[in-house]
Protein backbone atom coordinates (compact mmCIF):
# COMPACT_ATOMS: atom_id res chain seq x y z
CA UNK A 1 0.00 0.00 0.00
CA UNK A 2 1.44 3.34 -1.09
CA UNK A 3 0.83 6.80 0.30
CA UNK A 4 -0.19 7.92 -3.19
CA UNK A 5 -2.93 5.29 -3.28
CA UNK A 6 -4.30 6.51 0.05
CA UNK A 7 -4.24 10.14 -1.10
CA UNK A 8 -6.07 9.23 -4.30
CA UNK A 9 -8.60 7.21 -2.32
CA UNK A 10 -9.32 10.11 0.07
CA UNK A 11 -9.86 12.52 -2.80
CA UNK A 12 -12.23 10.17 -4.62
CA UNK A 13 -14.10 9.29 -1.41
CA UNK A 14 -14.71 12.92 -0.51
CA UNK A 15 -15.87 13.87 -4.01
CA UNK A 16 -17.52 10.58 -5.02
CA UNK A 17 -16.60 11.49 -8.57
CA UNK A 18 -13.57 10.07 -10.36
CA UNK A 19 -13.18 12.87 -12.92
CA UNK A 20 -13.37 15.64 -10.33
CA UNK A 21 -10.87 13.82 -8.13
CA UNK A 22 -8.45 13.45 -11.06
CA UNK A 23 -8.74 17.15 -11.88
CA UNK A 24 -8.07 18.08 -8.27
CA UNK A 25 -5.05 15.77 -8.14
CA UNK A 26 -3.78 17.03 -11.53
CA UNK A 27 -3.43 13.49 -12.91
CA UNK A 28 -5.19 11.46 -15.57
CA UNK A 29 -8.45 9.80 -14.60
CA UNK A 30 -7.08 6.46 -15.72
CA UNK A 31 -4.25 6.80 -13.18
CA UNK A 32 -6.71 7.41 -10.37
CA UNK A 33 -8.90 4.50 -11.43
CA UNK A 34 -5.89 2.19 -11.60
CA UNK A 35 -4.65 3.15 -8.15
CA UNK A 36 -8.11 2.68 -6.63
CA UNK A 37 -8.42 -0.74 -8.29
CA UNK A 38 -4.97 -1.74 -6.98
CA UNK A 39 -5.92 -0.59 -3.48
CA UNK A 40 -9.18 -2.57 -3.52
CA UNK A 41 -7.33 -5.65 -4.75
CA UNK A 42 -4.73 -5.34 -2.00
CA UNK A 43 -7.34 -4.82 0.73
CA UNK A 44 -9.66 -7.50 -0.67
CA UNK A 45 -12.75 -5.29 -0.30
CA UNK A 46 -14.85 -3.05 -2.51
CA UNK A 47 -14.37 0.57 -1.48
CA UNK A 48 -16.73 2.09 -4.05
CA UNK A 49 -19.92 1.15 -5.86
CA UNK A 50 -19.87 2.18 -9.54
CA UNK A 51 -23.12 3.67 -10.80
CA UNK A 52 -22.50 4.66 -14.41
CA UNK A 53 -20.27 7.72 -14.34
CA UNK A 54 -20.88 8.24 -10.65
CA UNK A 55 -19.45 6.33 -7.72
CA UNK A 56 -20.55 5.92 -4.13
CA UNK A 57 -18.39 4.94 -1.18
CA UNK A 58 -19.31 1.65 0.51
CA UNK A 59 -19.80 1.23 4.28
CA UNK A 60 -16.41 -0.51 4.55
CA UNK A 61 -14.97 2.29 2.44
CA UNK A 62 -16.18 4.82 5.02
CA UNK A 63 -14.38 2.89 7.75
CA UNK A 64 -11.19 2.85 5.71
CA UNK A 65 -11.60 6.57 4.95
CA UNK A 66 -11.56 7.41 8.66
CA UNK A 67 -8.30 5.53 9.19
CA UNK A 68 -6.78 6.77 5.92
CA UNK A 69 -7.28 10.40 6.96
CA UNK A 70 -5.70 9.69 10.33
CA UNK A 71 -2.72 8.00 8.64
CA UNK A 72 -2.14 10.88 6.20
CA UNK A 73 -2.45 13.39 9.04
CA UNK A 74 0.08 11.43 11.11
CA UNK A 75 2.55 11.30 8.22
CA UNK A 76 2.10 15.03 7.56
CA UNK A 77 2.67 15.80 11.24
CA UNK A 78 5.76 13.59 11.29
CA UNK A 79 7.24 15.33 8.27
CA UNK A 80 6.54 18.73 9.80
CA UNK A 81 8.16 17.67 13.04
CA UNK A 82 11.24 16.38 11.22
CA UNK A 83 11.54 19.68 9.36
CA UNK A 84 11.16 21.61 12.59
CA UNK A 85 13.82 19.56 14.36
CA UNK A 86 16.21 20.66 11.63
CA UNK A 87 15.15 24.30 12.12
CA UNK A 88 12.38 24.95 14.66
CA UNK A 89 12.49 28.68 13.91
CA UNK A 90 11.20 28.09 10.38
CA UNK A 91 8.30 25.78 11.16
CA UNK A 92 4.54 26.27 10.97
CA UNK A 93 2.31 26.62 14.02
CA UNK A 94 -1.28 25.39 13.88
CA UNK A 95 -3.32 27.26 16.45
CA UNK A 96 -7.04 27.54 17.06
CA UNK A 97 -9.00 30.42 18.54
CA UNK A 98 -12.60 31.51 19.23
CA UNK A 99 -14.09 34.69 17.80
CA UNK A 100 -13.92 36.37 21.22
CA UNK A 101 -10.10 36.35 21.06
CA UNK A 102 -9.78 37.18 17.36
CA UNK A 103 -9.76 40.98 17.44
CA UNK A 104 -7.23 41.75 20.18
CA UNK A 105 -5.67 38.87 22.11
CA UNK A 106 -4.56 36.64 19.24
CA UNK A 107 -3.14 39.43 17.01
CA UNK A 108 -1.26 40.90 19.99
CA UNK A 109 0.37 37.58 20.86
CA UNK A 110 1.25 36.64 17.28
CA UNK A 111 2.68 40.09 16.55
CA UNK A 112 4.94 39.92 19.61
CA UNK A 113 5.97 36.35 18.76
CA UNK A 114 6.87 37.16 15.17
CA UNK A 115 9.04 40.04 16.32
CA UNK A 116 11.23 37.38 17.90
CA UNK A 117 10.67 34.54 15.41
CA UNK A 118 9.96 36.20 12.04
CA UNK A 119 10.37 33.07 9.91
CA UNK A 120 7.79 30.90 11.65
CA UNK A 121 4.46 30.64 9.85
CA UNK A 122 0.93 30.18 11.20
CA UNK A 123 -2.11 28.16 10.21
CA UNK A 124 -5.00 29.77 12.06
CA UNK A 125 -8.30 28.01 12.71
CA UNK A 126 -11.32 29.77 14.18
CA UNK A 127 -13.95 27.65 15.85
CA UNK A 128 -16.40 27.30 18.69
CA UNK A 129 -15.36 26.16 22.15
CA UNK A 130 -16.14 22.47 21.67
CA UNK A 131 -14.84 22.43 18.09
CA UNK A 132 -11.43 23.67 19.22
CA UNK A 133 -11.17 21.17 22.06
CA UNK A 134 -12.07 18.36 19.65
CA UNK A 135 -9.56 19.58 17.05
CA UNK A 136 -6.72 19.49 19.61
CA UNK A 137 -7.76 15.99 20.72
CA UNK A 138 -7.74 14.70 17.14
CA UNK A 139 -4.45 16.34 16.21
CA UNK A 140 -6.01 18.62 13.62
CA UNK A 141 -4.34 21.49 15.48
CA UNK A 142 -1.64 21.38 18.13
CA UNK A 143 -2.85 24.07 20.50
CA UNK A 144 -5.62 26.60 20.97
CA UNK A 145 -6.29 29.78 22.87
CA UNK A 146 -9.53 29.32 24.76
CA UNK A 147 -11.67 30.72 27.52
CA UNK A 148 -12.43 29.29 29.94
CA UNK A 149 -9.99 26.40 30.21
CA UNK A 150 -11.84 23.04 30.28
CA UNK A 151 -11.38 21.17 33.55
CA UNK A 152 -12.89 17.75 32.83
CA UNK A 153 -11.08 16.84 29.59
CA UNK A 154 -8.73 13.91 30.22
CA UNK A 155 -6.95 14.30 26.88
CA UNK A 156 -6.40 18.05 27.24
CA UNK A 157 -3.92 20.00 29.33
CA UNK A 158 -4.75 23.65 29.95
CA UNK A 159 -2.83 26.59 31.33
CA UNK A 160 -4.57 29.77 32.47
CA UNK A 161 -2.97 32.91 31.04
CA UNK A 162 -5.16 35.67 32.47
CA UNK A 163 -8.58 36.56 33.86
CA UNK A 164 -10.87 38.93 32.02
CA UNK A 165 -13.99 40.78 33.09
CA UNK A 166 -17.40 40.20 31.58
CA UNK A 167 -19.23 43.47 30.92
CA UNK A 168 -22.63 44.52 29.61
CA UNK A 169 -23.12 45.94 26.14
CA UNK A 170 -26.39 47.87 25.79
CA UNK A 171 -27.96 50.09 23.12
CA UNK A 172 -26.93 53.74 23.48
CA UNK A 173 -30.50 54.80 24.34
CA UNK A 174 -30.87 52.16 27.04
CA UNK A 175 -31.81 53.68 30.44
CA UNK A 176 -28.59 52.26 31.98
CA UNK A 177 -26.19 53.22 29.19
CA UNK A 178 -24.68 56.15 31.08
CA UNK A 179 -24.25 54.38 34.42
CA UNK A 180 -20.76 53.92 35.87
CA UNK A 181 -21.66 50.34 36.74
CA UNK A 182 -24.79 48.22 37.14
CA UNK A 183 -26.08 45.13 38.87
CA UNK A 184 -26.72 42.18 36.58
CA UNK A 185 -30.19 42.00 38.08
CA UNK A 186 -30.88 45.44 36.51
CA UNK A 187 -31.10 43.64 33.15
CA UNK A 188 -33.68 41.12 34.34
CA UNK A 189 -36.48 42.53 32.16
CA UNK A 190 -34.36 43.12 29.03
CA UNK A 191 -34.17 41.00 25.90
CA UNK A 192 -30.78 39.36 25.44
CA UNK A 193 -28.72 38.80 22.30
CA UNK A 194 -26.55 35.71 22.77
CA UNK A 195 -24.57 33.09 20.92
CA UNK A 196 -26.47 29.97 19.80
CA UNK A 197 -26.67 26.81 21.89
CA UNK A 198 -23.29 25.09 22.09
CA UNK A 199 -21.24 28.27 22.53
CA UNK A 200 -19.52 28.66 25.88
CA UNK A 201 -20.22 32.41 26.17
CA UNK A 202 -23.94 31.66 25.99
CA UNK A 203 -23.56 29.18 28.85
CA UNK A 204 -21.62 31.74 30.91
CA UNK A 205 -24.37 34.36 30.55
CA UNK A 206 -27.23 31.97 31.28
CA UNK A 207 -25.42 30.55 34.31
CA UNK A 208 -24.71 34.03 35.71
CA UNK A 209 -28.33 35.10 35.33
CA UNK A 210 -29.65 31.85 36.80
CA UNK A 211 -27.36 32.21 39.80
CA UNK A 212 -29.04 35.47 40.79
CA UNK A 213 -32.56 34.24 40.18
CA UNK A 214 -33.71 34.87 36.63
CA UNK A 215 -33.60 33.25 33.23
CA UNK A 216 -32.60 35.64 30.44
CA UNK A 217 -35.16 36.32 27.73
CA UNK A 218 -33.15 35.45 24.59
CA UNK A 219 -34.66 37.31 21.66
CA UNK A 220 -31.90 37.03 19.06
CA UNK A 221 -28.79 34.97 18.42
CA UNK A 222 -25.55 35.69 16.57
CA UNK A 223 -22.77 33.27 15.69
CA UNK A 224 -19.88 35.71 16.07
CA UNK A 225 -18.95 38.72 18.18
CA UNK A 226 -19.53 41.28 15.42
CA UNK A 227 -23.01 39.93 14.69
CA UNK A 228 -23.97 40.19 18.35
CA UNK A 229 -22.58 43.72 18.61
CA UNK A 230 -24.54 44.71 15.52
CA UNK A 231 -27.80 43.34 16.90
CA UNK A 232 -27.29 45.27 20.14
CA UNK A 233 -26.47 48.43 18.16
CA UNK A 234 -29.82 48.21 16.37
CA UNK A 235 -31.60 48.14 19.73
CA UNK A 236 -32.70 44.50 19.61
CA UNK A 237 -31.40 43.64 23.06
CA UNK A 238 -28.51 43.66 25.51
CA UNK A 239 -25.65 41.21 25.91
CA UNK A 240 -22.72 40.29 28.11
CA UNK A 241 -19.28 40.03 26.51
CA UNK A 242 -15.65 39.64 27.60
CA UNK A 243 -14.21 43.13 28.02
CA UNK A 244 -11.29 42.28 25.71
CA UNK A 245 -13.72 42.11 22.77
CA UNK A 246 -14.54 45.79 23.31
CA UNK A 247 -11.06 47.22 23.91
CA UNK A 248 -10.75 48.82 20.50
CA UNK A 249 -14.25 48.35 19.19
CA UNK A 250 -17.33 49.55 21.06
CA UNK A 251 -19.77 49.87 18.14
CA UNK A 252 -21.55 53.10 17.39
CA UNK A 253 -24.99 53.01 18.93
CA UNK A 254 -23.89 50.96 21.96
CA UNK A 255 -22.42 51.57 25.41
CA UNK A 256 -20.14 49.36 27.50
CA UNK A 257 -21.22 49.21 31.14
CA UNK A 258 -19.23 47.41 33.88
CA UNK A 259 -21.13 44.97 36.10
CA UNK A 260 -20.71 45.77 39.79
CA UNK A 261 -22.40 42.65 41.11
CA UNK A 262 -21.87 39.80 40.68
CA UNK A 263 -18.20 40.08 39.71
CA UNK A 264 -18.23 38.19 36.40
CA UNK A 265 -14.93 36.93 34.98
CA UNK A 266 -13.67 34.12 32.83
CA UNK A 267 -10.20 32.66 32.62
CA UNK A 268 -8.45 32.58 29.26
CA UNK A 269 -5.66 30.17 28.54
CA UNK A 270 -3.96 27.84 26.14
CA UNK A 271 -4.73 24.15 25.68
CA UNK A 272 -2.46 21.39 24.36
CA UNK A 273 -2.85 17.59 24.10
CA UNK A 274 -1.78 15.39 27.00
CA UNK A 275 -1.10 12.31 24.89
CA UNK A 276 1.45 13.70 22.45
CA UNK A 277 4.46 15.97 22.52
CA UNK A 278 4.27 19.35 20.82
CA UNK A 279 6.41 19.79 17.69
CA UNK A 280 9.37 22.13 18.28
CA UNK A 281 7.85 25.24 16.68
CA UNK A 282 4.63 24.83 18.65
CA UNK A 283 6.66 24.34 21.83
CA UNK A 284 8.44 27.62 21.12
CA UNK A 285 5.08 29.34 20.77
CA UNK A 286 3.64 27.71 23.89
CA UNK A 287 6.64 28.76 25.99
CA UNK A 288 6.55 32.27 24.53
CA UNK A 289 2.84 32.74 25.22
CA UNK A 290 3.14 31.62 28.84
CA UNK A 291 6.08 33.97 29.44
CA UNK A 292 4.33 36.82 27.61
CA UNK A 293 1.26 36.76 29.83
CA UNK A 294 3.29 36.11 32.99
CA UNK A 295 5.19 39.35 32.38
CA UNK A 296 1.98 41.16 31.40
CA UNK A 297 0.22 40.05 34.58
CA UNK A 298 3.19 41.13 36.69
CA UNK A 299 3.16 44.53 35.00
CA UNK A 300 -0.57 45.01 35.60
CA UNK A 301 -0.53 43.83 39.22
Amino acid sequence: MELRQIQYFIEVAEREHMTEAALSLHVAQSAVSRQIANLEAELGVQLFIREGRNIRITPIGKIFLHHAKAAVRAISNAKQEMDEFLDPERGTIRVGFPSSLAAHTLPTVISAFRDQYPHIGFQLRQGSYLQLIDAVKKGEIDLALLGPIPINEKQIEGRILFLEKIVALVPIHHPLSSEQSIYLNDLRDDSFVLFPTGFILRDIVIHACTQIGFSPNISFEGEDIDAIKGLVATGLGVTLLPEVTLIDNVPRGTAKVPIHEPNLTRNVGIIIPKNRKLPPSEQLFYDFVTRFFLRLNEFNS
